[in-house]
């Protein structure tokens, strides 16, 4: 699927996926980690945010949300009214340099096919701040597959792999990188990676 099809199966699911997504649990609780990281009023993008009530319902207030899908967009301005909204796909952000604190990206690059996952980890490092912060999924397998029936619609899902996944932030100038396994929207358990913008990227 390219990026204007996984638009319209988000646009298609996004509010299935709202209800039926667990608006609680440990993975939510992984912000309050990264927030104490982060300095007073600090700036935080959290990218692919839906609906907003899973991750950017968590974030502080003014904190910016960013999707691919018009539809989500809609959904998180009902949720969380005082937040910034942007519609935009995460391998070419419609954002300046250096512009934020810390990112969150919950289950969200596995959107994108895999071959574009380092465009991304550039992005990410590109409009984060020196010593900024991401918490992101962590994808366990290497897969490239289209879902049929999921949320009643169909869904693209990639990844290159774990290690493969860490080898890629690294080289987009990640480091301090640490791994938790919480439990996820859907009811299951998955990692989440966190790491810090240390430098200039290796590529």
């Amino acid at each position: 699927m390219n990026r204007n099809e996984v638009r319209r199966a988000w646009d298609d699911v996004s509010e299935r996926y709202a209800e039926n997504r667990d608006p609680d649990g440990s993975d939510a609780q992984l912000i309050d980690e990264l927030l104490a990281l982060l300095p007073d009023n600090p700036d935080v993008l959290d990218i692919g945010c839906g609906d907003g009530a899973r991750t950017l319902s968590n974030l502080p207030l003014g904190s910016v949300g960013l999707d691919v899908s018009r539809r989500g967009l809609e959904l998180a301005a009902e949720t969380i009214p005082t937040a910034q909204l942007i519609h935009g796909e995460m391998s070419e952000l419609p954002i300046v340099d250096e512009q934020f604190d810390a990112i969150t990206a919950y289950h969200a690059v596995f959107h994108v096919p895999r071959e574009r996952h380092p465009a991304v980890y550039d992005e990410f490092a590109r409009v984060l701040r020196d010593g900024g912060y991401l918490l992101m999924t962590l994808p366990g397998g290497r897969f490239e597959t289209i879902r049929h029936g999921w949320m009643g619609g169909r869904m693209f899902f990639s990844a290159p792999g774990r290690d493969r996944t860490l080898t890629q932030l690294r080289a987009s100038g990640f480091g301090d990188i640490r791994v938790e396994t919480a439990n996820d929207p859907l009811g299951s358990q998955t990692e989440f990676v966190f790491a810090t913008l240390e430098g200039e990227s290796e590529t």
